[in-house]
């Protein structure tokens, strides 16, 4: 039985080489969200670190998405994606186990954990832009929503399950040996990479090509079409304020809100139980509200929410509200994601993705750092409370520019042209029509095919918004 028609027959899991790809995920994850918790705390009560430390320790951990994001786009093109994942799987278990080492020995410093972060974060640069783009590689075209579901899924679950370990870990054994879960967890992502059977071919390479003009290449792609542009306009600036979160949110709840590391872990375990919630829940309200619509809707109605952070006291009043606020804010963050992502795998050439996606994670992820030095700038100056409601500021002008952007009257993204309905491999799909998207009931509908232009979109750029005219201005 072919990939398609089992994917057909019961979703993405009934693929095994997806199921060992999602255990992966969950492995990864989980140990991701253990140290969520524990690498903080670790700076916070071992090393006695300021607010200021603990935001540039949360910018080391995300730089390499600013700093060599382009490039590890264009590398991954070149490359397999299975076995880069795999390496740098391996890279990170051994990173994170050093940590616990040097402390045990006694020789652990703020130092160490910077040069930690940079390394995990270079080689999460690397496995990220891989995973996305080693996702169309193993479903068909119309299974990318439910397979980055699933995923969203995992991931949310490692959120809510992996904060409440660490601060348990943390409170039980110490920081430091907490961090020993990540590794754990990082090798055992490597070992599920390893037991997918599916075959995967060198990419070829482009005739004449330099790393300089792939780059470009994919640069160009991004910048050029409408909806990605302004989709990651509004997650660089949605994540730039996440950075301020991360990087203040240990030093606000264990200061000022008075938690134990155990009880911290709980309420950002608690936070993120709406984030799983919209992974539950986002196939399905992109099917019932149109995928363009819930990425404004999702962002507009639950940023208003991350008010609720400064405004959280001392106690357990506080520490509810803080979940609170994190748990709605998070459920809005993931169907966000679950829509744009499923969105620009399905638009983009296969040979350009990895420099699509690492373009994105350039623009998007690559004010993460910066938000992280704002916070911890802010909260050193001004305190933690103050950085919060900066914080909240910039999540209420999130939705803005989807409000100003052709996005504001659609109700379903364009389906990509250029691209088939078939297997992961682009081979038609036997009983699919090639080139169709799914109406509102379910049923495809025929699509125009003008090769690099979005269904709707005319050939000069202009976008076709709910059946209006085009606006007389030309996007680039």
């Amino acid at each position: 039985m072919s990939v398609t028609s089992r994917a057909a027959d019961g979703g993405p899991t009934r693929i095994r080489d997806f199921r060992l790809l999602l255990a992966g995920a969950a492995t990864g994850q989980l140990g991701a969200h253990v140290t969520l918790v524990a690498l903080p705390l670790v700076a916070v009560l071992e090393l006695d670190a300021s607010a200021f430390q603990v935001g540039l320790l949360t910018a080391a951990e995300t730089a390499a998405f600013l700093l060599i994001g382009l490039p590890a786009g264009a590398l991954t093109d070149r490359m397999r994606k299975r076995p880069l994942m795999i390496r740098a799987d391996v890279v990170r278990a051994a990173a994170m186990a050093s940590i616990p080492a040097a402390a045990v020995a006694g020789v652990l410093t703020m130092v160490q954990l910077y040069a930690v972060a940079l390394v995990v974060g270079v080689a999460t640069v690397f496995f990220d832009v891989a995973h996305q783009s080693y996702l169309p590689q193993l479903l068909p075209r119309e299974q990318l929503v439910a397979g980055n579901g699933a995923l969203e899924t995992v991931r949310s679950t490692a959120q809510v399950t992996g904060p409440g370990i660490g601060g348990g870990l943390v409170q039980l054994a110490g920081a430091h040996l907490a961090v020993i879960a990540d590794a754990v967890g990082y090798a055992l992502s490597a070992l599920f990479l390893l037991g997918i059977r599916r075959p995967e071919e060198r990419p070829e390479p482009t005739a004449g090509g330099s790393l300089r003009k792939e780059i470009t290449e994919g640069v160009r792609f991004v910048v050029r079409h409408p909806l990605l542009r302004v989709i990651a306009l509004t997650t660089g600036l949605a994540n730039l304020c996440t950075a301020v979160l991360m990087a203040t949110q240990t030093v606000h709840l264990v200061r000022s809100v008075g938690l134990q590391p155990g009880a911290l872990g709980l309420v950002l375990s608690a936070s993120a139980v709406g984030g799983l919630l919209g992974a539950l829940c986002a196939a399905r309200l992109a099917a019932r509200l149109g995928q363009a619509r819930i990425i404004r809707l999702s962002a507009l109605a639950t940023g208003p929410f991350a008010v609720l952070w400064p405004l959280s006291g001392p106690g357990i009043p506080g520490a509810v509200l803080f979940a609170t606020g994190s748990a709605v804010v998070s459920f809005g963050a993931v169907v966000y994601n679950v829509a744009q992502v499923s969105f620009r795998q399905a638009l983009c050439p296969p040979r350009l993705l990895g420099r699509m996606n690492a373009t994105l994670r350039f623009l998007m992820w690559g004010t993460l750092p910066l938000g992280a030095l704002l916070g911890g700038a802010l909260a050193e100056s001004y305190g933690a409370r103050t950085a919060l409601a900066w914080c909240a500021v910039g999540f209420l002008a999130v939705p803005l520019p989807l409000l100003l952007s052709p996005l504001r009257r659609m109700r379903d993204l364009p389906a990509p042209d250029g691209v088939t309905d078939g297997t992961a491999h682009g081979a038609p799909d036997p009983g699919v029509t090639p080139n169709r998207a799914p109406d509102d009931s379910g049923s495809v509908r025929e699509a125009p095919h003008d090769a690099g232009i979005p269904n709707g979109t005319p050939q000069d750029g202009r976008i076709a918004e709910d059946g209006e005219h085009p606006t007389a201005a030309t996007l680039r």
